[in-house]
């Protein structure tokens, strides 16, 4: 019988071929651990599960990115603490302050690999299916063991799929201008709702023409739905997929969703839920002070160069602070050499360290009470990137840029 990308990953890393609902144990190939947990896990690892190394530390990932540089005394202690432990462990996939954000990092170090089922001590692992891997997130127990074993168990999940469709001017399935993959994201969610795939696999088709980090901001993007992985086939890019995975004709899918790319406006998340989208045309005149383009869901070359485009010749506009915070340093580099950045920097926006920024609220521009922020990232929950009392809408780099010219939330299609 055909099977789903995850049945498929799932089966081969259990040794057995296993259906959705099926309780099964795997093997790991990759546990990422990233500064905020890894002080929590190591005390598990040690303390309570008595184990003196990891099972294998060439399958073992740990970055410091969550509040890269230190903000305080005590961060800084805890990740030096964090350093220390991963050189006694032998651990050579470790990524310190610069590198940027654990999820682009491993796929550009070509850490993480189609077919692969990676567990982090992030949420939004679920990132890994950009390039075809069974990513999802745990907390620091389930971590701990599966540092410690290279095992692990899933409830094996049902899928849920969203296709692309559409053939805009003839042409099959790209964009309309001013919209990208963040828009088909959120409208996903708009149809969806926080928890239409809860503990499900999201299967993304119809996007081959993205790039894998535009397939990022997909997959990252699924768990915001309550995905367990968000996966998306592995064609198209230049990645080694295994033979065996490979989407399946007569898979089963509990729901599918349809996205016409011919209609598909810029889409945008209003506080304070991820799942409350609207078109923006809809949503009226809304003013902003920051606009913030960064994280692992659109902190990439693709997203900056973007904004880039926009904002080119032109200047912030009065009264807003834009923040631009690479998701890692291959981004930033590359925007560094086509002259991206400078075209960034000269309209007026200032340039953080590659990393997660105030995507949690701890440092590198976290919001005040009564602020309102036009942000990239992945959630907008109350409180998420400081003060309860701000505001955070979510959108593209395209809209952010044009958002950033205007002083409100603007289509990018008013400035092009």
């Amino acid at each position: 019988m055909a099977q789903t990308l995850s049945e498929q990953i799932l089966s081969r890393a259990a040794g057995r071929p296993v259906r959705a609902g099926e309780v099964a144990t795997v093997a790991v190939d990759l546990v990422m651990m990233h500064d905020s947990l890894s002080p929590s896990i190591i005390r598990i690892i040690e303390d309570e599960l008595g184990a003196g190394q990891v099972w294998d530390p060439e399958r073992v990932a740990v970055v410091i990115d969550h509040v890269a540089p230190a903000a305080t005394v005590q961060t800084a202690e805890k990740q030096n603490e964090v350093r220390r432990w991963a050189q006694r462990q032998g651990i050579r996939h470790f990524y310190d302050v610069g590198r940027g954000i654990s999820h682009p990092v491993l796929v550009e170090e070509g850490v993480a690999q189609p077919g692969m089922v990676i567990v982090g001590s992030d949420s939004h692992s679920t990132a890994y299916g950009c390039v075809g891997a069974f990513g999802s997130g745990m907390g620091s127990t389930d971590i701990a063991l599966a540092a410690a074993t290279g095992r692990t168990w899933f409830r094996v999940p049902e899928t849920v799929l969203v296709r692309a469709v559409g053939t805009h001017k003839g042409v099959p399935l790209r964009f309309r201008p001013g919209v990208s993959a963040k828009d088909l994201a959120l409208r996903a969610a708009r149809e969806l709702r926080a928890d239409g795939a809860t503990y499900a696999a999201v299967e993304w088709h119809g996007v081959e023409f993205l790039t894998v980090m535009e397939r990022m901001t997909l997959a990252t993007l699924s768990i915001e739905v309550g995905a367990k992985a968000g996966i998306v086939p592995p064609v198209g890019i230049d990645v080694q997929a295994p033979e065996w995975l490979r989407v399946e004709e007569g898979a089963s899918y509990s729901r599918i969703v349809e996205v016409d790319l011919d209609t598909l406006e810029p889409q945008v998340s209003a506080p304070s839920f991820v799942d409350n989208v609207s078109d923006l045309s809809d949503l009226g005149r809304v003013p902003v002070d920051v606009v913030y383009l960064g994280t692992c869901t659109n902190g990439h070359y693709e997203d900056m160069a973007a904004a880039a485009r926009i904002l080119k010749g032109k200047h912030v506009a009065p009264g807003v602070r834009m923040m631009v915070v690479p998701a890692s340093r291959d981004a930033l580099l590359r925007a560094t050499e086509d002259g991206t950045l400078a075209t960034l920097i000269a309209a007026g926006a200032a340039l953080g360290t590659p990393g997660c920024g105030a995507c949690i609220g701890r440092h590198m521009g976290v919001l005040g009470p009564g602020e309102t922020c036009l942000f990239t990232g992945n959630r907008n929950f109350r409180g998420r990137m400081g003060s309860p009392e701000a505001n955070i809408y979510l959108a593209s780099a395209e809209v952010a840029a044009a958002t950033a010219l205007t002083g409100y939330i603007a289509h990018p299609q008013e400035i092009l």
